[in-house]
């Protein structure tokens, strides 16, 4: 397992400094973050590497990521739907999760995150 980046940032356009700026987390003034830009990469790293020691979240992964028009289907995959793909990772391998953090800046997006994260932690 690799003993550098063990810090996952999943953001489709940020960086982890832009992240210090709101929310003045020090943890975000570290330079040893990988960063995904995406569902794909996040769970393509995850698979590759292992569990980091942290991840961070967007919710936001892309502006068409909402619906397409005239229906209720997603386009594009969320820091909702990575961390959904996460909780079954780590029920499926009986692996504990990582530590989280979310930065997005969608208030509706980064409680539900948050809440299903906490949740699943408080449960094992």
């Amino acid at each position: 397992m690799e003993l550098t980046k063990r810090l996952l940032f999943l953001d489709d356009i940020r960086y982890p400094i832009e992240a210090y700026h709101y929310t003045k987390q020090d943890i975000f003034l570290r330079k040893d973050w990988h960063i995904v830009r995406n569902y794909e990469q996040f769970i393509n790293r995850i698979l590759e590497k292992g569990l980091p020691k942290m991840i961070s979240f967007d919710h936001d992964l892309a502006d068409e990521h909402y619906l397409e028009p005239d229906s209720q289907k997603f386009i594009e995959k969320t820091g909702y739907d990575s961390a959904k793909w996460l909780v079954e990772y780590c029920m499926d391998n009986y692996l504990d999760l990582p530590e989280f953090y979310c930065h997005s800046m969608n208030p509706v997006g980064k409680e539900n995150i948050e809440s299903l994260l906490n949740n699943f932690k408080n449960c094992n």
